[in-house]
């Protein structure tokens, strides 16, 4: 618990003090956001905020984990060092965050609101994706267990739904580019996708800590879990909370600086793998129901365009339908984050309520 309360706390700290260090540097050196023309003509304002602040969410949340295990070892030399989960999903998060920086500074070099193309972005993605996926199927501990299983899963394994090592590759891709890409698309408004990401990681140290407490290898319970390392992912879950929350500070509405896909897609990545490492893909869903609603918007819109030629929303992605509709800003702020704190809590009660039926069959 005590690895917990100091990733999250050094994170919170260093983000919170590194991202106005971040604004000045980047205001100076230009790295301003572009705002699309066919956007919401309220953010026009918004033009020249600097972004790329996704670069002190990671930096905190490395350091915070990094910090955790450096100060648990100096009280304690028998503490366990680093996982191969926690790292793992570091290097997901990390990796993608690159990709996103990429793109940020194209945007800013180029002056324009593309960065990387299509295909650049998706080879990045499936580059690191990948490389995950393999990596994450190494490492078995003296149990057998390797941080990642190769079956699909809502709380457990699901045992009859296997997609063998190819498949679980495919698999894995699929799920890092459709979490990385909806947290990106959640991000297009103060402080949207930093609190909700918080409140997504909060459920994700609780989810795992209680995974800790009713691990299979030390707890013979008709309701123990086979996830490997779930106090590490603690640890990062609690990081990364701990930096979202820093970073809100600043990105509040109005918003002193964005974080820029180099933070959304870093976001993205650690959603993505913690529903991997915690063995709880379809329950994500749940949890971050708000990134999905958010992609499943830009999906309809697309698709219903492109076969009707007409909007089924004012605009996609679905928060800039309600801004367009006349809503203040700051109240679809609010509002989203209810529906994020919503689906969070419905979620994790999803998991509590389906570890009571376990005990009790």
């Amino acid at each position: 618990m005590k690895s917990i309360l100091i990733a999250a706390a050094v994170a919170m700290i260093v983000s919170i003090l590194f991202t106005p260090y971040l604004i000045r540097v980047f205001s100076r050196q230009g790295f301003g956001q572009e705002i699309r023309e066919e956007g919401p003509q309220g953010h026009k304002s918004k033009r020249g905020t600097p972004t790329m602040g996704g670069v002190a969410i990671v930096t905190a949340m490395v350091l915070g984990y990094g910090a955790a295990h450096l100060i648990t070892r100096m009280t304690n030399p028998d503490a366990e060092p680093p996982s191969a989960s926690g790292l793992l999903v570091l290097f997901l998060a990390v990796g993608l965050g690159l990709v996103g920086f990429l793109d940020d500074f194209i945007k800013i070099k180029q002056q324009r609101n593309l960065g990387l193309n299509k295909t650049a972005k998706t080879v990045g993605q499936l580059a690191v994706g990948i490389a995950f996926a393999v990596l994450a199927v190494q490492f078995a501990d003296e149990n057998g267990i390797t941080p990642a299983s190769v079956n699909l899963s809502f709380v457990r394994d699901v045992a009859w739904v296997s997609f063998g090592l190819v498949g679980f590759v495919v698999f894995c891709y699929v799920i890092v580019g459709g979490w990385s890409n909806a947290v990106n698309f959640t991000d297009g408004l103060d402080g949207l996708a930093a609190g909700s990401s918080a409140m997504v990681f909060g459920t994700y140290v609780v989810i795992t800590f209680w995974q800790f407490r009713y691990d299979c290898a030390t707890a013979a319970s008709s309701g123990c879990y086979h996830v490997r390392d779930p106090l590490d992912l603690a640890v990062v879950a609690a990081a990364a909370m701990g930096g979202c929350i820093g970073f809100l500070w600043w990105n509040a509405a109005p918003a002193k600086i964005f974080m820029g896909d180099t933070g959304s897609l870093a976001l993205g990545g650690l959603v993505a793998g913690l529903s991997i490492m915690t063995h709880t893909e379809l329950l994500m869903i749940v949890i971050g129901g708000l990134f999905v609603v958010e992609m499943v918007s830009v999906v309809l819109q697309i698709a219903i365009f492109r076969t009707t030629r007409k909007r089924f929303f004012r605009m996609a992605p679905f928060h800039h339908h309600f801004e367009l509709a006349g809503w203040a800003e700051t109240t679809v702020i609010i509002r989203f984050w209810l529906l994020a704190g919503i689906c969070a809590m419905f979620g994790l009660g999803l998991f509590y309520s389906e570890w009571l039926t376990a005990v009790g069959s």
